[in-house]
């Protein structure tokens, strides 16, 4: 079994020999790789990697974590796609929520629509909030639709008429216009995509997957055509797996489909360290992006349908965490005003920090590490990548002279303020959400995590951090614990009490139905399939909801009553509103255990800069910073005042020290 994680600088190699399903999981016996990602076309990178780890003719079970749907929103480069509603709801999703996004710019720039107002087609077929049908969908209304289409010849279609969550008849009499139409137009229904209220979520959503279908689809077909031996399945946004030939009709759903495997992993790695309760960083070359994991769901991820890619709210479940421009690769410049900034920006893949010598003059937080000696130039991608150390000098210069700093201070400005962005947010998902950090654990992972791990726990108060083993590649291996599963759900917008528990099992076993044919239809056994309902509860008149496990009618409700008082410090004596049904079928499959570590005899440490230097498996006991530990894609930077204590799972655990006892 093959995990692939597809970066913004690095795509990530992990394989696992499923041959010994039953025998523990050793990381050393783990093989890892890293290539270069190649963003123009990604499976190039893909294919370059198992070609490269001799893989090529093998019968592989390859996990994927693709890019694709997520640069093309954010790049804006989606296929020409219609979108389909009824009659005045032309602008629909050019109105939205009419939210500012600068609340006291009364000029604010004008923002292009998501749809050009040409691509969007008003027809019948429309149903009250009951299901029940006010205008019906004439044969008239379709003519007019054909005609429309074939004038505009789009290559995708979306379609979102009101209340079709509760009657998708005129949903489903348009797809099949579309499929008839000459071409191959993607077709992308509301009723099927979202079937939840709220007409713009739904139909952001829907125009979402219509707009970035074709493109995954055609990228998932050309990755299978280059391993033809291979069975692909995809990483979801909601941490679990589904195969690629299903993958591009639910486009949207991969919208996270790398930090979502990056967060199955470190729940992995956490649980097994003995730390349920983490505060995880992953920070690559490109971004880092944070999330709370408070062990509250058991193996469950923390799931969110209120998250946004870009300027839009995407309403399908995926894993809840925070994005900023912060990466290995994040350019240091100084401002008109005489400023030190970091990113947003980045010199990604190509060309790189300045250090790789492809080209990159900028400097970057990667150069910043290199200039301060907490990056081995002969040992970067263990040794197969060294690294230039002059340039990465002269790249920093750029900013030392304007800022009126030697090189070293440089640095260090670039790393500290690279940390207090991380920091901030960190604080965001943790600190605002009232969780105290210093309670938690601080999981950190991607190439570049480990570097400013201390430094980030320091700031936060915490005292623990965790950083695995095979941290610069921990995406890929999630992909490979991740289960497979299906979700879906149904709006309902009832008051709790009124429901009937027989009407509740009904309608989750007709949610299940589907879930579990398609988890079959990838071979999973009967057997092997879990339900796991629930449900999206609030107090009338409110507009967000909380997502609690259904327990029945009154253990549920006295589990939101409960769950919104923690969160919100109080509980209301109002009626409990039950909005949404949401059901996940998922494999029963035991993940494998990490063995322990055979013990081995601990080579003399180097020296680096005044830095002891030491190979991940020569830290066979406790040893205190300042130090460099060293493997083929991380280093972890232990700062003073640090203690670092390797865990049998293979993970490191760093303790900050204070006056001889911990903090």
């Amino acid at each position: 079994m093959l995990g692939v994680d597809t970066g913004g600088t690095f795509t990530d190699f992990v394989l696992y020999d499923t041959g010994v399903a039953h025998r523990a999981l050793n990381l050393q016996a783990l093989r890892i790789h890293k290539v270069l990602s190649t963003p123009a076309a990604p499976e190039q990178a893909i294919l370059q990697g198992i070609e490269e780890m001799g893989l090529g003719q093998n019968k592989l079970i390859v996990v994927h974590g693709s890019t694709v749907a997520t640069n093309a929103v954010l790049e804006a480069k989606g296929v020409r796609t219609a979108f389909i509603t009824n009659h005045g709801l032309r602008d629909l999703l050019t109105i939205g929520r009419q939210a500012r996004r600068a609340l006291y710019d009364l000029n604010p720039e004008p923002v292009p629509p998501p749809v050009p107002r040409e691509l969007c087609l008003e027809t019948g077929g429309r149903v009250d909030a009951e299901g029940h049908e006010l205008n019906a969908l004439s044969e008239q209304d379709l003519a007019h639709l054909r005609r429309e289409l074939e004038r505009l010849a789009p290559r995708a279609v979306a379609i979102n008429l009101l209340f079709s969550w509760r009657n998708d008849a005129a949903e489903r009499r348009i797809a099949d216009l579309v499929t008839r139409l000459p071409g191959a137009i993607f077709v992308s229904r509301s009723s099927e995509v979202l079937p939840e209220y709220r007409e713009y979520e739904r139909g952001i959503t829907t125009w979402l997957n219509a707009s970035v279908g074709p493109l995954v689809e055609g990228y998932l077909h050309r990755l299978c055509d280059g391993i033809p031996t291979a069975q692909v399945a995809v990483m979801q946004s909601a941490g679990v797996t589904i195969a690629a030939r299903q993958a591009g009709q639910q486009a949207v759903r991969m919208l996270l489909s790398g930090p979502a495997g990056g967060l199955a992993g470190a729940q992995y790695v956490g649980r097994l360290a003995g730390c349920r309760r983490l505060l995880s960083f992953d920070m690559g070359g490109t971004s880092t992006d944070v999330a709370l994991l408070d062990g509250a769901n058991g193996d469950e991820l923390q799931l969110t349908t209120e998250g946004r890619i870009g300027p839009y709210p995407v309403g399908v479940p995926m894993v809840d965490m925070h994005t900023i421009g912060a990466g290995g690769g994040s350019i240091a410049r100084v401002d008109a005003g005489g400023l030190l900034r970091v990113g947003p920006e980045s010199a990604g893949a190509t060309p790189g920090p300045a250090c790789y010598g492809r080209g990159g003059v900028e400097p970057t937080v990667t150069d910043a590490n290199l200039v301060l000696g907490r990056l081995r130039a002969d040992a970067f991608l263990g040794g197969r990548m060294p690294l230039d150390e002059n340039a990465a000098q002269r790249a920093v210069l750029r900013v030392a002279g304007p800022l009126d700093l030697n090189m070293e201070e440089a640095a260090r400005g670039i790393i500290d303020l690279a940390n207090e962005h991380m920091a901030r947010a960190l604080r965001m998902v943790s600190v605002q959400r009232g969780v105290d950090p210093r309670e938690l654990t601080l999981a950190s992972f991607g190439g570049a995590g480990g570097l400013h791990v201390c430094a980030l726990a320091e700031s936060l108060g915490m005292s623990q951090a965790l950083v695995p083993k095979h941290a610069g590649v921990l995406s890929a291996l999630g992909m490979l614990v991740a289960p497979r599963a299906r979700h879906q759900s149904l709006s309902l917008n009832r008051v709790l009490s009124t429901m009937n528990a027989d009407d509740m099992t009904t309608k989750i076993n007709s949610l299940a139905t589907e879930a579990r044919e398609a988890l079959e239809q990838e071979g999973v056994g009967v057997e092997e399939i879990e339900l796991r309902p629930s449900v999206d509860l609030r107090y009338c008149g409110q507009s967000f909801t909380i997502n609690l496990p259904w327990a029945g009618i009154d253990a549920t409700a006295e589990a939101f009553h409960a769950r919104h008082e923690k969160r919100y410090g109080h509980r209301l004596q109002q009626v409990v509103e039950l909005v949404t049904l949401r059901v996940m079928v998922r494999q029963r499959r035991p993940q494998p255990p990490l063995s322990p570590e055979p013990a081995l005899g601990a080579m003399p440490p180097q020296r680096h800069d005044g830095l002891r230097v030491l190979a991940r498996e020569d830290v066979v006991t406790s040893i205190s910073g300042p130090a460099l530990i060293t493997e083929t894609v991380a280093t972890t930077y232990v700062a003073p005042g640090w203690r670092c204590t390797p865990h049998p799972s293979g993970s490191l655990l760093l303790r900050f020290i204070v006056a001889g006892s911990a903090m």
